[in-house]
């Protein structure tokens, strides 16, 4: 029989060494990730269809699944379309913005009676201009080599998926066992089908009144604001806070006066707010049961692993630790110490004790 110290010293060296792989294996494991959720998506939108009443029947799966397919794809393409065409018009409208910076540096030298006026290639040296440049370029490239890729595993995730339950049944050597792995992996589909329906609709709301309060105060690249806020709400906590601050820092250059910039920063502020703190909580509930401190941890760890993608992923991936964790003995104080009320519910076999 194992010590308790040997078995605690051989599990922190596993979390070391899955840590390890993590960072290093990015390039190839973050493609796969990104397009096990666009599969994920495509079903969970085929099954949506399919449970739509038309009359006395409904879609078949043959008919759901491509219109599922074709609904993704057309709002990809419509979103890839807005944005390529904001973005287009911010690199030719950012020398008059850089003008502008300049104006108020002299501004602000004037207001403090500075002998050495504050100007803008003192911030941004010349050199950080065409290094952002290359960045981006080099960004472009890179997203553009990973769609590529995504898309393959995507097809391939699709043409395999009959065989799925099959392989996933045979991996266990009785039939209980494989009774139980299938009801945790109901429990996880069902788990991230709630968080990720909730949080898209919420995230679709959030960027369509962004969009809708720029356009009404007249701040250019609403719609591309709109989309940023949309994504960045995924972001736990601090997406929110991005969400306004782009869009207000544009404000103050676009601007000739501070009005604008409080208009937008409080309306966009009031958005997140009421979005953030009221309407999602109702509607998600208490399904997580993810400790709110663990949602910080877990979105600084993942984001230190993965970056903006971790950031996006990291409450469902905890959610999956946890509901894995708590269906093994061993693992389940990990389960308890991860969840925001410490019930994880009955290991398998076991029934749930009355309260």
């Amino acid at each position: 029989m194992r010590s308790p110290l040997l078995s605690v010293t051989l599990s922190v060296l596993l979390v070391c060494m899955v840590g390890w792989l993590l960072v290093v294996g990015r390039s190839l494991i973050l493609p796969f990730v990104i397009a096990l959720i666009v599969w994920y998506m495509i079903n969970s939108l085929a099954h949506l269809f399919a449970a739509i009443p038309i009359g006395r029947w409904r879609l078949p799966g043959f008919v759901a699944f491509p219109l599922a397919l074709l609904a993704i794809f057309a709002a990809a393409t419509f979103v890839l379309d807005i944005v390529t065409v904001n973005l287009a018009q911010l690199a030719q409208d950012a020398p008059t913005y850089q003008r502008r910076l300049e104006e108020l540096f002299s501004q602000v030298s004037k207001h403090l009676d500075l002998n050495d006026p504050l100007e803008l290639k003192d911030l941004l040296p010349d050199s950080v201009v065409p290094r952002m440049v290359t960045a981006g370029a080099s960004l472009v490239t890179t997203l553009a080599g990973s769609a590529s890729l995504v898309f393959i595993y995507v097809l391939f995730l699709v043409l395999e998926q009959s065989t799925f339950d099959r392989k996933f049944e045979r991996l266990f050597a009785t039939p209980e066992r494989a009774e139980a792995a299938f009801a945790m992996r109901a429990e996880i589909n069902r788990s991230i089908m709630h968080y990720f329906s909730i949080k898209t609709a919420v995230s679709v709301a959030t960027g369509a009144l962004t969009s809708l309060v720029l356009l009404a105060i007249g701040l250019p690249y609403a719609a591309l604001f709109g989309f940023i806020a949309f994504l960045l709400n995924y972001i736990p906590t601090i997406g929110s806070l991005i969400g306004v601050i782009f869009p207000s820092l544009l404000a103050i250059v676009y601007y000739d006066t501070l009005g604008p910039f409080f208009a937008i920063a409080t309306g966009l502020g009031l958005i997140q707010f009421a979005v953030g703190n009221l309407v999602e909580p109702r509607l998600m509930g208490s399904n997580l049961n993810l400790s709110g401190l663990v949602i910080m941890l877990s979105l600084a760890f993942w984001g230190a692993i993965w970056g903006v993608v971790g950031m996006v992923l990291c409450v469902p991936l905890t959610v999956m630790i946890v509901i894995v964790c708590a269906r093994f003995e061993g693992a389940r104080p990990i389960a308890v110490l991860l969840s925001e009320t410490g019930e994880v519910g009955p290991l398998p076999g076991e029934t749930q004790k009355a309260s």
